[in-house]
C-alpha cells in the first residue's frame, strides 16, 4: 500500500475481513513484541512480575488444589505463567502463534530443567494434547476469535482436558467491546516501536458493529523514509455473561463460575477484564 490507498480505503471494514489479527507471527513483529512481553515498565503485552506471581498463587491453589497438575496455557506467549507453574511442581503445555515467545519459552524450560513443552501454532489448528487438569485462555484472548472459531477452541479445550477438568478464562466484558469501537481515531510517531525498527508513523481508527456485538481497529504503519504503508487490522468479538455461558454449555462445561480477579481479591480487579472457571460438564465426563 501507499499513502493514496489509504484515501480510498473502505470507510468501514467489516469484521475480520481485513485480515484475523496483527502479525503474531512475523518474525521481526514477534521479537519486538517479545521485548514488551518481558518488559517491567507496563501491563499492555503481558503483566508485570509481581502481578503475574499472584495470579500464578491463586491458579495453584484455588484452581490446582497445590496438588501437581498438567495445565494446558493456550496463547502462553513467553511462558510466564508456565514457567511459574512448572515451578509449583506442575507440568505445562504451551501453545503460541509468535516464533520468537516460543523460542524463550523453551530456552528457559531448558535453562531450568521443568516439566514445560511448548507449541507453536495457531491455537485455532494446534494439537493440545490430552488428559490436562486444567486448560487456561487469559488475557483477553478468547476475544479475538470470531464466535464460530472461539467455539472450536472451546470444543478443543474440553477434549483436551480430563474428566473434571477445569477452564480458565479472562475475557473481556461487552462494555469494553463497545468501547474499543467507539475510540476515535488516532495516530502517532515513533523512532522505532512495536510495529517496525526504523522510523514511522501509525494510524488507528476503530469501528463498532452494533448489530455483531464487534469491534474492529485498523492500523496503518507508514513508513517515515519511504511512504510505504503496512494494514493490520484486528476484531475484537464481545459477549454478554448470558453469551459467555451458553458458549461454555456449548462446547460441554457446566459450574461457570465469574470472578473479578485472578488473585481472588476484588479490589485487584483491572478494568476491562475478569476471569471465568468452568468444569467438564458431569454428563460429558464418559
Amino acid at each position: 500500500m501507499q499513502v493514496l490507498d489509504l484515501v480510498h480505503r473502505a470507510p468501514r471494514p467489516e469484521p475480520w475481513a481485513e485480515g484475523d489479527n496483527i502479525p503474531w507471527n512475523e518474525p521481526g513483529f514477534s521479537a519486538r513484541m517479545l521485548r514488551e512481553h518481558l518488559s517491567q515498565a507496563h501491563d499492555h503485552a503481558s503483566r508485570r512480575s509481581a502481578k503475574i506471581d499472584r495470579q500464578v498463587a491463586w491458579i495453584h491453589g484455588a484452581l490446582l488444589n497445590e496438588t501437581p497438575s498438567r495445565v494446558l496455557d493456550l496463547g502462553c506467549g513467553p511462558g510466564l505463567y508456565a514457567a511459574r507453574l512448572a515451578a509449583l511442581g506442575h507440568g505445562c503445555h504451551g501453545v503460541d502463534f509468535s516464533p520468537a515467545s516460543i523460542r524463550y519459552a523453551r530456552e528457559r524450560a531448558a535453562a531450568d530443567g521443568s516439566d514445560c513443552t511448548y507449541v507453536e501454532g495457531d491455537v485455532r489448528t494446534a494439537d493440545f494434547g490430552r488428559d490436562h487438569d486444567l486448560a487456561m485462555l487469559l488475557y483477553g484472548e478468547l476475544n479475538v476469535f470470531a464466535l464460530d472459531d472461539a467455539r472450536l477452541i472451546l470444543r478443543k479445550a474440553r477434549a483436551a482436558l480430563r474428566p473434571g477438568g477445569r477452564l480458565l478464562l479472562e475475557p473481556h466484558p461487552l462494555a469494553t467491546i463497545e468501547a474499543i469501537g467507539a475510540k476515535p481515531s488516532t495516530w502517532w510517531t515513533a523512532a522505532s516501536g512495536l510495529f517496525a525498527d526504523t522510523p514511522h508513523i501509525v494510524l488507528e481508527e476503530h469501528a463498532w458493529h452494533a448489530e455483531r456485538l464487534a469491534a474492529t481497529v485498523r492500523i496503518y504503519v507508514v513508513d517515515a523514509a519511504t511512504g510505504a504503508v503496512e494494514r493490520h487490522a484486528q476484531t475484537f468479538q464481545g459477549y454478554d455473561d448470558a453469551a459467555y455461558r451458553e458458549s461454555l454449555a456449548s462446547a460441554g462445561f457446566d459450574r461457570v463460575t465469574f470472578h473479578a480477579s485472578l488473585t481472588g481479591r476484588d479490589e485487584e480487579a483491572e478494568e476491562g477484564l475478569f476471569g471465568i472457571t468452568a468444569r467438564v460438564a458431569a454428563d460429558d465426563e464418559g
